[in-house]
């Protein structure tokens, strides 16, 4: 099951060493869904790294979670501010853990980045 598409509107917000976390939050089994234009559900991911690969722009960084049943090993958007939208975290993401928001566009992030 992939991450939430109306979690911002289906949990609450509090923030997190300055970053947005969505809950419920219940440490160590449920870690809720960190950030809000680059959003992971820590509760999907279990920790491959391969957004930390992909990624240009180092939006993400290594977490870790001591006893969380999924992984020990998470990541975390916490320079989501630095994120151009390319999308590629999101795609590469096998469970669906990351959900990049478009804003109020209308177009394809992706396909307006491939006709430029």
């Amino acid at each position: 099951m992939p991450i939430d598409p109306q979690f911002k509107t289906n949990r609450t917000m509090r923030l997190q060493g300055g970053l947005k976390v969505w809950g419920p939050i219940e440490p160590p089994r449920k870690l809720g869904i960190h950030g809000s234009t680059v959003a992971v559900d820590l509760d999907l991911c279990f920790g491959c790294l391969k957004c930390i690969e992909v990624c240009t722009v180092n939006v993400f960084d290594k977490l870790q979670t001591p006893k969380h049943p999924i992984s020990t090993i998470k990541v975390d958007p916490i320079r989501e501010n630095d994120c151009f939208m390319c999308l590629v975290c999101e795609i590469v993401c096998p469970v669906e853990a990351i959900l990049i928001d478009r804003g109020t566009s209308q177009g394809d992030t992706l396909q307006a980045l491939l006709n430029s």
